[in-house]
């Protein structure tokens, strides 16, 4: 998977089958970063997109527009499947994705000393005991690169859930409520055709997202790198 090129060649890869200037919803952003931490590869993401709009683009005119990637939603994990199982017992190398580009010490520093900024110039109340431990558990990280990405990507998923955990544990109780009836309702054209989970899943996606973005918690994860 190209940590690169994950979010931006699916935006395009939509936009350009759309074939209409169109902002992506934040349920479009919730479900990528879904599929990016389930490790689905791009290139299964966007083959089912395309097959979506083959189909549609097959249909009478007239027939309902697809206006969100919610849409291909079911192709891709139908498609995800049937890769994951073509690739149980395989060893064939071309059966495998592209491996992920190699990420630089350097740069990997650099990504963590800039999360360590936005951490410190946070003031919101409540959480200064929770960032204080995720400075420093990122300044132990970076002070020693001896592990693998894959390593140091999965100590800096567990720096960004401490984070989440203090953002909805310190919360003002009335304007959370605010935003989540704000995420209730871009979801709710589509929760009739949501599973329960799939429905509390991307809820909790979103939410995280609002709450990220306000109190300007950084992303930390070396696919924001």
């Amino acid at each position: 998977m190209n940590y690169y090129n994950y979010f931006t060649e699916i935006e395009d890869t939509f936009i350009r089958r759309r074939g209409k200037n169109l902002f992506l919803s934040p349920l479009d952003w919730a479900l990528m970063e879904a599929w990016q931490d389930r490790g689905i590869p791009l290139h299964i993401v966007i083959r089912s997109i395309e097959s979506v709009f083959d189909v549609f683009d097959k249909q009478p005119a007239g027939t309902r527009t697809i206006k969100s990637l919610f849409y291909c939603r079911e192709e891709i994990e139908v498609q995800y499947a049937e890769w994951m199982t073509a690739r149980t017992g395989s060893s064939e190398t071309h059966s495998d994705p592209p491996s992920e580009p190699a990420f630089s010490t350097d740069a990997i520093k650099n990504h963590i000393q800039n999360a360590i900024n936005d951490l410190n110039a946070i003031s919101m109340p409540g959480m200064q005991e929770e960032i204080s431990r995720a400075v420093t558990r990122l300044e132990e990280l970076c002070a020693n690169l001896a592990n693998t990405p894959e390593k140091v990507d999965s100590t800096l998923a567990d720096i960004e859930k401490l984070l989440e955990r203090a953002m909805r544990s310190n919360w003002d109780p009335v304007h959370l409520k605010v935003l989540e009836k704000e995420v209730a309702g871009h979801l709710r054209g589509y929760k009739a055709d949501m599973n329960p989970e799939a429905y509390k899943n991307t809820f909790d996606l979103m939410l995280t997202k609002r709450l990220r973005e306000e109190a300007g918690v950084p992303r930390l994860g070396l696919f924001y790198l």
